[in-house]
């Protein structure tokens, strides 16, 4: 044993903490990062290399490496996640025809290509050609009658059954955070939420396979959500390769937040609107070296998928589109009105899709989350094979109702009756008045619309990967279609009326149908998940219509204020709210006017707060403390009479530092004194060796007084991404407010159940 004045008189005191032990400054799973200390570790680390780059050629070699690591990364990111993205829309296209039939010369092929390598293929039929056989022409020989039918209905049936049941099975047993669409988590880890494997190789392994299978399977989902997932995990995996990344959750999370902006750049091959949605959509703290970052990898994505050409057609998406006439202002009222249907259908789903999802949580529903699965898939396929709307895929359903009706055009939706005597331009066809064929699709658009708005209710939320974006657009798209058809029709027999009358003369090209399908889809997807300006800006990236803005716009904004009327929540922040994470959004407001003192604890009847002095309790005292609480860090005071604030050490550093101090320093036992100050505290001869743990504590942890007003503690919390704030009075300790509580307020004033936030 060492006394004190001994200790005191040598001056050589080892202060241990002063070389950094493993896991110091990391987080523990479901709990908050703290951005205030993450970003003075970076700048600390920052200053550190600066000062050593002037030291000799190799640390400023290293300087220089540390400055392009970022760049590095997003190249890394954008390579894979474009990749990813191109293989899995092939995949996709493959698995999807192998539903209907199969390829004789190449089984890989899909039917497109399959028919692609054919000599014998006309124009008239270029769907049917030798090669491609249904699975009827296969097995029974015959293509048509009631046998066929019914063994092509089944076999449709049988290979979804197949497809959803691996997916949901892969997911049960290697990967269980690979359901979903992934970005309520995604933003929930962004603003600095720790869900520990959420971004990791499995999860990405499982979803990139798992989402061919269930929208191949012909599920109303979309794989755009879960493509912004897989980015993200992408992002995570080179992160680890970058110390100066995998020791900052503040770093790693700006570059989460360009890894979403790649993966909607690939979803949609939209990287503008990529950087913009993770902008508006999904980051918290983005910072402009970020933004730029995010430019690179969203246009390093989308140049690897362009490389790969999944589509065949040299564009990024599948349903680019060039119309050929203008619109015209009296448009803006049927645009308008199909925002207001977007805004409505987006409340709708939101509130029924809500209430299922809460359903399955709370009852034995949840319990058989693969028999779910089989029975939705069942009811989809068994509904969707008599339509022929519903039985392709949901992407090229959308690029058909997209689509102009060109001269060349063999689909149901233009079989319009036409004028042998025009002699006008292949792309400038005008007004005709509607066929058989476009009569036949309107009832069967209107069933279609039907099944997807009520299937896609209850298939969002299920235990397999699932977007949102594609059915969402496919319900807008119908409908705008629809609507698209009828103001046509209209224009056609009464062009006289005076609305018509200044745009639209007899044999003109006056309303493209395809462009209120476009509006209508925009509208739908903005009322789901409120976005804005992103959402114009993929819009028009999407289908290259870049003349279409204002429609787009107008529909946006309509269908954001029609959703805004009935709750302010898109569908991500009410799945978030569900799942009961800490997310402090920064659109809510709060208006109330309760104090700091009405929401800190502890509270009048309560405990008093648990709190560690700075040189008079021993290890043991420490150790009991942590073991009788579940607290995230201690305040730290003068003495418990005096609750002068010193700082706040965190639990799990506490825990650390008292492991090492006692395998690696002599002399610390049970009963040595621990101790936050620079010197050690007068003990008496013979007294076990103090311990002194300085290093682990915050002498600057956030202050508010008793009186700050709620409103700008939220703010606060909100701007500084704070895990907690000490309140004082006069430099004496009262209490704490902790972003949980924060959030359970917030809650209660809204009329919420404070219970609901369930993390810290």
């Amino acid at each position: 044993m060492v006394n004190a004045g001994d200790m005191n008189g040598s001056g050589n005191l080892m202060d241990f903490l002063d070389e950094p032990f493993p896991d110091v400054g990391t987080y523990e799973d479901f709990h908050t990062i703290d951005w205030l200390r993450e970003k003075s570790r970076d700048t600390d680390r920052h200053r550190k290399i600066t000062s050593k780059s002037k030291e000799s050629i190799w640390e400023f070699i290293k300087s220089l490496l540390d400055a392009w690591s970022g760049w590095v990364v997003m190249l890394l990111i954008g390579l894979l996640a474009g990749t990813l993205a191109g293989v899995i829309d092939l995949a996709v296209d493959w698995m999807t025809d192998l539903k209907e039939g199969v390829c004789l010369s190449a089984f890989w092929y899909s039917h497109e290509q399959c028919c692609w390598t054919s000599n014998e293929t006309t124009f008239d039929d270029r769907d049917k050609c030798p090669l491609w056989q249904k699975w009827s022409e296969l097995l029974v020989s015959q293509s048509e009658g009631a046998s066929a039918y019914i063994l092509n209905y089944f076999l449709y049936i049988m290979w979804a059954l197949c497809f959803a049941f691996l997916a949901v099975s892969l997911v049960r047993v290697f990967a269980p955070y690979a359901c979903g669409s992934g970005i309520p988590e995604i933003k929930t880890i962004l603003s600095g939420f720790i869900i520990r494997g959420y971004l990791g190789k499995w999860t990405l392994l499982i979803k990139t396979v798992t989402l061919v299978l269930v929208v191949s399977s012909g599920l109303s989902l979309g794989k755009e959500g879960p493509l912004v997932h897989v980015a993200c995990c992408c992002g995570n995996f080179f992160s680890s390769l970058f110390s100066k990344y995998s020791k900052n959750e503040g770093k790693r999370r700006e570059v989460l937040s360009a890894a979403a902006a790649a993966g909607v750049s690939v979803a949609f091959g939209a990287p503008i609107g990529g950087v913009l949605f993770s902008l508006e959509e999904v980051s918290y703290y983005f910072p402009l070296k970020t933004l730029w970052r995010s430019f690179f990898a969203a246009l390093v994505a989308a140049f690897t998928l362009r490389s790969i050409n999944p589509f065949g057609n040299s564009r990024l998406v599948l349903f680019y589109v060039e119309y050929h006439t203008p619109w015209y202002m009296a448009e803006l009222f049927p645009f308008i009105l199909l925002g207001v249907f977007g805004g409505l259908w987006g409340t709708l789903f939101i509130r029924c899709n809500i209430a299922w999802c809460r359903r399955r949580k709370t009852t034995r529903l949840g319990k058989y989350p693969v028999l779910e699965v089989i029975v939705i898939t069942a009811i989809t396929a068994i509904i969707a094979y008599p339509n022929p709307y519903t039985r392709r895929s949901t992407s090229e359903l959308i690029s058909e109702l997209f689509n102009d009706c060109g001269a060349l055009e063999s689909s149901q939706l233009c079989d319009y009756i036409n004028d042998p005597n025009m002699t006008r331009p292949v792309d400038d066809i005008p007004d005709r008045p509607a066929g058989p064929g476009v009569y036949t699709a309107m009832w069967q658009l209107a069933l279609a619309l039907v099944f997807k708005i009520v299937i896609t209710i209850f298939t969002f939320g299920m235990k397999i990967p699932s977007g949102l974006f594609i059915p969402s657009m496919a319900v807008g798209a119908i409908a705008g279609r629809m609507v698209g058809i009828g103001v046509e029709q209209l224009a056609y027999h009464h062009h006289d009326w005076i609305i018509f009358r200044n745009w639209c003369r007899p044999g003109a090209d006056c309303v493209t149908p395809g462009l209120y399908a476009m509006v209508g889809a925009a509208a739908c997807l903005g009322g789901v998940t409120r976005m804005t300006v992103s959402l114009v800006v993929i819009m028009f990236e999407l289908t290259g219509g870049l003349e279409y803005i204002v429609p787009l716009m107008a529909a946006a904004v309509t269908s954001k204020w029609v959703a805004d009327a009935f709750g302010k929540e898109g569908i991500y922040e009410a799945h978030i709210h569900l799942n009961g994470y800490p997310f402090l959004d920064v659109k809510d407001e709060f208006t109330h006017r309760t104090l700091a003192t009405d929401v800190m604890r502890p509270r009048r009847g309560e405990a008093p707060l648990s709190v560690l002095t700075q040189d008079s309790m021993t290890v043991e005292d420490v150790e009991t403390l942590i073991k009788e609480t579940d607290y995230n860090g201690f305040p730290v005071v003068v003495s418990k009479d005096s609750e002068r604030l010193i700082g706040f050490a965190q639990r799990r550093e506490l825990i650390l530092a008292i492991k090492n101090a006692r395998q690696r320093q002599d002399g610390v036992v049970s009963n040595s004194i621990v101790y936050f100050t620079e010197d050690p505290p007068e003990l008496p001869p013979n007294s076990p060796h103090p311990l002194k743990l300085r290093r682990i504590l915050n002498l600057s942890p956030f202050t508010v007084t008793d009186h700050t007003p709620m409103e700008t503690v939220v703010d606060i919390f909100r701007k500084l991404g704070l895990r907690q704030c000490l309140v004082t009075r006069s430099g004496r300790l009262l209490g704490i407010i902790t972003k949980k509580d924060v959030l359970r307020h917030m809650a209660q004033m809204a009329n919420q159940d404070p219970e609901s936030i369930m993390f810290n």
